[in-house]
């Protein structure tokens, strides 16, 4: 028997009958863990309604009651925490403790959002003309929308309805049909947590579910987060709908390291940074530009710490790195291993050879990998491979490195690893990327600043969370207002001016 898996709609579970379903595995044995409903434009169209219905209750509720819901709402995910990380496990594959850490960043949003009645406070001059006040409110855009992918099917939902529903927006979530039952927990969490019936909706799907929900003319905005093909897809088709749109795209992440840098420090973090989740997260390290002289010292290193990994289902605490998510993606990944040779790279670290403990034969595996001498025209660097790959780029100097990471398409993050100060400020000055690393190389921002890239990494105007969240799921209004003497009087058809 396997799990059923179906959509939350006006508050309680949908108990319709789909005409679609799709299959979720458990990566770590590779079986059919559970059925997904896949929507229809019926269903979405009926999510939609539901949260239509609770948009105008919902925006009249004070900030002081919004905010308490969504502190009842952070306390809940705190005391479930464990089961969301034990569902992410399941059916992501991600070890336990990076399973629990996605929770606890999440979790930084929806405090951060429980702050809103000070986030939305407006600005107010008084007698800019006389007896003229101006102040500026935001209101809330109305039914919004999130489409999430599967390397963070709790953090990145996190990163945007609970900003979205304490600005007095209601909002439709389509999580991915790869990992989907977080998605409903929190669902139920937030009914607990008082939310009226229809704020929050979830629906699952494919394309079919997306595309809905891009061309839908109850839904005012939508946030994406996905690979950059696609994030163009759902910004052009989103924006040619009338919506606004921020769209988070792929990622090429580069570690540049300094010959002057603790190269056992840059070892320790190029591994972390390069194989935590099994590579799976947009903001992983794939690119390691080591400058001369240091390749040779610092891939021996990074040899040395991959040998003593260890490959295992999630859910034994144990791991530290689980499977893929499917077996058609950790088939691509590992495709990837061999075009990069076949292009002239060596391999440095073959993780198809990489002990698994415990895990069934037939899981979705693939270990820590390496392709030393990697140049830019190969495959291997410039596709965002979304895997246990690290790619290592020679470099003969700190210039030659910047050029590197500015001539990418992508723009999300990059990290420099050196002991110089001056170093590191011209770096944060010269490169083109929207988040930066000093000796960090996961340079993912606390929840009050805001996440996103440049260039091909996003495609809108608005980083996700902090105050560019606020402001994307918010319209701004001025208000001119003229109380008059009751002596006045008189016509007067001149253009106003100050006088």
């Amino acid at each position: 028997m396997t799990n059923h898996i179906s959509h939350w709609i006006g508050g309680k579970p949908w108990d319709g009958v789909a005409e679609r379903h799709g299959d979720v595995y458990d990566p770590a044995t590779g079986q059919v863990s559970g059925q997904v409903d896949f929507a229809s434009p019926d269903e979405v169209d009926l999510a939609v309604a539901a949260a239509t219905d609770a948009l105008a209750e919902w925006g009249r509720i004070s900030l002081a009651k919004r905010a308490s819901v969504l502190f009842a709402f952070r306390e809940l995910v705190r005391s479930h925490a464990g089961e969301v990380a034990a569902l992410i496990t399941a059916e992501h594959g991600k070890v336990a403790a990076d399973a629990a850490g996605e929770v606890a960043r999440g979790l930084e949003v929806v405090e951060f959002a429980c702050g809103i009645p000070h986030l939305l406070k407006g600005g107010y001059s008084e007698n800019v003309s006389t007896n003229v006040d101006v102040y500026s409110i935001r209101q809330p855009v109305g039914v919004v929308a999130g489409i999430t992918p599967f390397n963070f099917p709790a953090m990145v939902p996190m990163w945007m309805f609970p900003i979205a529903i304490a600005c007095g927006n209601t909002f439709v979530l389509k999580p991915s049909e790869k990992d989907p039952s977080a998605s409903l927990l929190l669902a139920r969490l937030w009914a607990e947590a008082g939310l009226p019936d229809g704020v929050f909706n979830v629906v699952h799907g494919d394309k079919v579910a997306v595309d809905a929900i891009l061309r839908h003319p109850g839904i005012g905005a939508v946030s994406f987060v996905g690979s950059t093909p696609i994030a163009r897809y759902v910004y052009e088709t989103g924006t040619a709908a009338g919506k606004r749109v921020q769209a988070l795209g792929g990622a090429k992440n580069h570690m540049v390291v300094l010959p002057d840098a603790d190269l056992d420090l840059a070892a320790d973090m190029a591994v972390n940074a390069g194989f935590g989740s099994a590579g799976e997260r947009c903001m992983a390290i794939s690119a390691l530009v080591a400058v001369d002289p240091i390749g040779d010292d610092l891939v021996a290193r990074i040899k040395e710490r991959i040998a003593g990994l260890r490959v295992g289902p999630g859910h034994d605490p144990k791991s530290e790195m689980g499977p893929l998510v499917t077996g058609p993606h950790r088939d691509k990944v590992a495709s990837y291993l061999d075009s990069g040779v076949r292009q002239g790279a060596t391999l440095a670290v073959d993780g198809r050879a990489h002990p698994v403990i415990g895990g069934a034969a037939d899981g979705f595996w693939l270990g820590p990998s390496v392709l030393d001498h990697v140049t830019p025209s190969m495959s291997c660097y410039t596709d965002e491979i979304f895997g246990p790959v690290l790619s290592v780029v020679r470099v003969p100097s700190y210039s030659a490195a910047v050029s590197l990471v500015n001539e990418s398409p992508y723009g999300n993050g990059v990290a420099i690893f050196t002991s110089d100060g001056g170093a590191a400020r011209r770096f944060v000055s010269e490169i083109q990327v929207g988040m930066v690393g000093v000796n960090v190389p996961i340079p993912v921002p606390m929840a009050y600043y805001s996440f996103g890239g440049w260039k091909e990494s996003l495609f809108g105007d608005t980083h996700m969370h902090g105050t560019e969240g606020v402001h994307f799921y918010t319209r701004g209004k001025v208000v001119t207002s003229r109380w008059l003497d009751p002596s006045h009087g008189g016509v007067n058809l001149g253009f106003p001016v100050n006088t």
